[in-house]
């Protein structure tokens, strides 16, 4: 007689809450987002003959000698509005999401999935504008790149236009087992499970460790501007060694998973010590500045000590 066994996925969701592990929790209230960026190359390594003929200046031989040459001025206004959207993409992904252990992949909060995607279509639009601009340019300073590589310049090394060179995708990956694994194979559908869980346990644990080592960072620099002097005056500091850490805990309000308790108490502690106090209160009352100074190389080593001491979560399963 032969028994069959069937398995019925089940999601984190359908736990009940009081069992609910903090990785149950990133599963269900996360998807992972992908993000995925297209752009141009602006150097280019010397032909064989190029690189020879750079190496006999110094005696050398060519295959020891790496040389390459710049195509474009990318100091140009055009080309540097291109970059500063990137740099925002990828600032603004990071700021909205937590840690994930595929490469290019974190994890979004499912209320925040509309704002996210609108939010990142309007930097798809700038940057098309920019490339836009950048391409009205182009011919420009391909001419400008003639004048300045003289011989090392070669027109094929730049396409007709640059609007395809340009691009931001980003997507949504699966984070769960298929469906189909579970009719082919139970014991495949599981071991996928299994797998899956080790992957959001050492998301927790990236997490937990990425706060953790922001706010030490934050902290850090904070408190070493307003200890001591520096040519027998107060350090100076700017605005923003203040402004990071108030938005460092709305951010971590927001996206905090509530996973270490011992982590909740430092960020506290350190948003009681900022708390009520302004930058240009600390330039103008030293006092103020010694006691900030002293809670916050306070709260620093109590942060070292959590980053030290924390037990370590289980180490991944490899691939099966």
């Amino acid at each position: 007689m032969t028994t069959t066994t069937t398995l019925t996925p089940v999601t984190p969701t359908e736990s009940p809450q009081s069992t609910r592990t903090p990785a149950d929790r990133l599963q269900a209230e996360t998807t992972a987002v992908r993000l995925r960026i297209r752009w141009p190359g602006t150097r280019k390594t010397l032909s064989r003959h190029h690189r020879q003929r750079a190496a006999d200046t110094f005696a050398a031989q060519g295959d020891s000698v790496s040389v390459s040459k710049k195509l474009i001025d990318t100091g140009h206004p055009t080309f540097r509005a291109t970059t500063a959207i990137r740099t925002q993409v990828v600032e603004y992904w990071k700021r909205t999401t937590l840690p994930y252990v595929e490469p290019g992949t974190r994890l979004l909060r499912r209320r925040d999935l509309t704002d996210f995607d609108t939010r990142m279509s309007a930097y798809r639009d700038e940057l098309a504008a920019a490339v836009g601009e950048l391409n009205r340019h182009y011919s420009d300073l391909i001419e400008g790149a003639r004048q300045m590589l003289g011989d090392l310049f070669d027109r094929s090394d730049y396409v007709d236009d640059l609007r395809e060179s340009f691009a931001i995708d980003w997507d949504f990956p699966s984070t769960a087992a298929p469906d189909y694994l579970l009719q082919i194979s139970p014991g495949l559908y599981q071991a996928e499970c299994d797998r899956i869980k080790d992957r959001f346990d050492e998301a927790v644990r990236l997490t937990e460790q990425a706060f953790a080592e922001e706010l030490g960072q934050l902290v850090g620099h904070l408190a070493e501007r307003l200890s001591g002097q520096g040519d027998g005056s107060p350090k100076v500091f700017r605005d923003s060694a203040v402004t990071n850490l108030r938005e460092f805990f709305d951010r971590f309000e927001r996206l905090n998973i509530r996973s270490d308790d011992q982590l909740d108490r430092l960020v506290e502690d350190a948003r009681r010590v900022l708390s009520g106090v302004g930058p240009q209160e600390l330039r103008d009352q030293a006092g103020l500045r010694q006691n900030l100074s002293r809670e916050l190389a306070r709260v620093e080593a109590s942060l070292d000590g959590y980053l030290t001491d924390r037990p370590r979560r289980r180490i991944l399963r490899p691939a099966r």
